[in-house]
């Protein structure tokens, strides 16, 4: 296979669009078990704390252990799936994963289960921009946009079987059982993956060691303040204090890295119209999805006393919705374009948003919840492939560090969602609000959808 060029992102045609389907196999299993992996723990979080004698307040640590290793390691992994080539990075990832699987399937403490919980992020993070880089080099043009609508799938796959299962092993079976699925799907993409994709060529890409630090400091920083404030409050000197860091590590990056040819990721590519518009798209998309995910589940077991199997169940709808609709997406972008996919993709969530914040506001009826979801979820379908599509097709997404960035600011907008929805709900039940906010983010995100000129 050819490669790209750092800052050029030339590649020969000859191999452009080459792509086998039988290709895409082991990526999208790779994607389904990093989003089981990090969902799965949710619902069986309670009898996992109980067990372990631990109180609810460690609780966070055993999701948040996976998620903020995963997050700030997202632009590094991407730089090592340059160096040393992309399928070598996804088959280390997928065997790290089936391990720290296990270790967490045998873990006995809390402290060893976080470990492995950091190890699994690590693994995923990994994994991730290693994806979307095989997909950008194996697939082209219109090919590209359906196997980026199938990997949109396998996330929404993931997003609705990890709860559910998690939930199902740990009452049948005990929490210890909810990791060990896991590790025969991560073995079986691993061996898929060298049987059938192309290895990617290493560069000798050489690691900007300050500009990789700060950008990995600032997005700690910036992604640990937001957890904390969920708990702690915005108004926290400790949040404050995080996201001043943060701030400062960000500003350090972009002065340190200005002008470089050797930069990590030079900070001109980031201002390219169509990657910044499908960073702000997925920015806006992924803040809805986590502040829904988080918010509904708590307004059905707290407003309406629903079970919990019960609210998971209802929330399905969402995830389903993407899952469906996923793989059409990409028809339809073949058809519209991915620039009117994604303002319609947009506009529908804005939708589903503005039904979701009028159904809690004033109870409405659950088969209006469902069908809200339902059209949040068609919403997120809709931006996420288009916007993935968008990213890889730009100059800063030909490097893998851009791939990890554009990574990391989706899950950091569902951290952000989910963390505006814990500072709402801190002070008083206003669903309705934090929905409302919701529609509001997702009409900037369709405003920014119309910067800049159409790409030819």
């Amino acid at each position: 296979m050819t490669t790209v060029d750092r800052g050029h992102g030339a590649r020969s045609h000859d191999e452009a669009g080459r792509g086998s389907w039988a290709a895409l196999v082991p990526l999208l299993l790779g994607t389904f078990t990093g989003t089981v992996a990090n969902t799965i723990v949710n619902v069986p979080l309670t009898l996992i704390l109980r067990d372990l004698h631990a109180p609810i307040s460690a609780g966070t640590l055993v999701v948040v252990a996976f998620t903020l290793t995963f997050a700030v390691l997202l632009p590094v992994s991407g730089w090592l799936g340059d160096r040393i080539g992309p399928r070598r990075v996804f088959v280390a990832a997928m065997v790290v994963l089936a391990l720290a699987s296990a270790g967490a399937g045998l873990a006995g403490t809390l402290p060893l289960l976080v470990a492995a919980r950091a190890v699994q992020g690590v693994a995923t993070a990994a994994m991730l921009p290693a994806v979307m880089a095989l997909i950008a080099l194996r697939f082209d043009g219109d090919r590209r946009g359906r196997a980026l609508g199938l990997w949109a799938a396998a996330n929404g796959v993931g997003q609705a079987a990890g709860p559910a299962l998690g939930g199902g092993l740990a009452t049948w079976f005990g929490w210890h059982a909810v990791f060990w699925p896991v590790v025969p799907v991560c073995l079986a993409a691993a061996v898929l993956a060298v049987r059938f994709v192309p290895p990617g060529r290493a560069r000798a890409v050489p690691l900007d060691w300050r500009g990789a630090a700060l950008l990995t400091l600032a997005a700690a920083f910036g992604l640990g303040a937001t957890s904390a404030a969920a708990s702690l409050g915005a108004a926290s000197p400790v949040v404050w204090c995080g996201a001043l860091a943060g701030l400062l590590a960000a500003v350090g990056y972009v002065v340190t890295s200005r002008g470089r040819p050797d930069a990590f990721l030079p900070p001109r590519l980031l201002l390219e119209t169509r990657y910044l518009r499908s960073c702000l798209s997925v920015l806006a998309q992924m803040f809805c999805l986590g502040a829904t995910l988080l918010a509904v589940p708590v307004h059905l077991t707290t407003q309406r006393h629903t079970a919990t199997l019960v609210a998971g169940a209802y929330l399905l709808s969402l995830p389903l919705a993407m899952s469906l609709l996923g793989p059409v997406t990409g028809l339809l972008m073949e058809r519209l374009g991915a620039r009117t996919v994604l303002r319609g993709g947009l506009a529908v969530l804005i939708a589903g948003q503005a039904l979701v914040a009028a159904v809690l506001a004033w109870s409405w009826a659950i088969p209006l919840l469902l069908a809200a979801l339902a059209l949040t979820g068609a919403g997120v379908a809709f931006v996420q492939t288009p916007a993935a599509t968008g990213a890889t097709r730009s100059d800063a997404g030909r490097i893998g560090a851009g791939l990890g960035l554009f990574n990391l600011l989706r899950f950091g907008g569902s951290a952000v969602g989910a963390a505006w929805v814990g500072a709402v709900l801190d002070h008083a039940p206003a669903f309705g609000l934090v929905f409302t906010v919701c529609a509001a983010t997702a009409a900037l995100g369709l405003l920014a959808s119309y910067a800049g000129p159409d790409p030819n």
